[in-house]
């Protein structure tokens, strides 16, 4: 139980309802900013302008999946309020409160920073991003069917990357009857895709790579999906770009040359909100009811 515990919900998207509906329940003590357009209530959640909030009492701050913008504004769906994370703000709370984000930044790592605390990044854990990745997937597939006049079945899909979404992406691609190959660097990972029973390929050779796709899925974080690369690309291809913004795709290129490429980061919030609330859920409240044990035992 959390009982005792008090945590400001910062903002954030229908996800967030879930982690209120979780942490309420057991017991724990939430103030809600960015919520005033919000029209349930929750026993033990109270709404509240961020400025009005006793920032002395808190023990612990949550942020929607996003964290802030680089100027520290924070996603706000149920506010038309422009709400922001500020260090005189984080300054205020006790030393032992914990911010917990999805992802952060340089805005939010360097206030965090001054202020003496602690971020948790929940996408960072493996649990949570791999439990994420199946609603990712399933809204990957929706695109895919939605941007496409071919069927999966048969279609040359090239998934770039192999962590915890790139494994999970290739694996349900192939089960739907797709040619699957796998972009990696590692030998290892293109052991694995070997493994797998999938076409593996170094990543340093994607322009040779993707001459036949009909489906490109980018996992990777970084400038990847390069002109040069689009260039090689036949006319028909759709690209699904899954890495966080702005993605590791050449949008501006790809429309010159009239490739289709989406953009489509925070997918599980997108097609699944209510499970993806779930997960973050349950990791949050495992989080915290461990963190409230250990402060127990230090005063005892």
């Amino acid at each position: 139980m959390l009982t005792g515990i008090q945590i400001a919900v910062i903002g954030g998207d229908a996800r967030q309802l879930e982690v209120i509906r979780k942490l309420t329940e057991l017991d724990a003590k939430l103030w809600l900013a960015g919520f005033e357009q919000l029209d349930h209530a929750y026993s033990g959640a109270v709404k509240e302008k961020l400025g009005d909030i006793n920032m002395s009492e808190i023990d612990a701050i949550i942020l929607p999946v996003p964290g802030t913008n680089s100027k520290g504004k924070v996603e706000t769906i149920f506010s038309n309020e422009n709400v922001y994370i500020t260090e005189e703000l984080l300054s205020k709370t006790p030393a032992h409160c914990t911010v917990y984000s999805g992802i952060t930044n340089d805005y939010l790592n360097g206030i965090i920073k001054n202020a003496n605390r602690r971020l948790e990044q929940l996408f960072e854990r493996d649990d949570v991003a791999i439990y994420n990745s199946i609603p990712t997937v399933e809204g990957t597939i929706m695109m895919a069917i939605q941007h496409t006049d071919f069927t999966i079945h048969g279609s040359n899909v090239t998934v770039l990357g192999l962590g915890r979404v790139g494994m999970s992406v290739a694996r349900t691609f192939q089960a739907l009857g797709a040619k699957v190959k796998v972009g990696a660097r590692k030998t290892e990972d293109l052991a694995r895709i070997t493994e797998m029973a999938m076409t593996p390929f170094d990543i340093n050779n994607l322009s040779n790579a993707i001459i036949n796709t009909d489906i490109c899925i980018n996992t990777i974080p970084a400038p990847i999906v390069t002109a040069a690369v689009i260039a090689k690309m036949p006319a028909h291809t759709l690209v699904i770009d899954l890495a966080s913004k702005p993605g590791g795709t050449d949008f501006r290129y790809a429309e010159k040359r009239g490739i289709k490429a989406l953009l489509a980061p925070g997918l599980p919030g997108i097609v699944a909100p209510k499970t993806a609330g779930k997960i973050l859920a349950n990791v949050l409240a495992q989080l915290l009811m461990d963190d409230l044990s250990k402060r127990k035992g230090k005063l005892s």
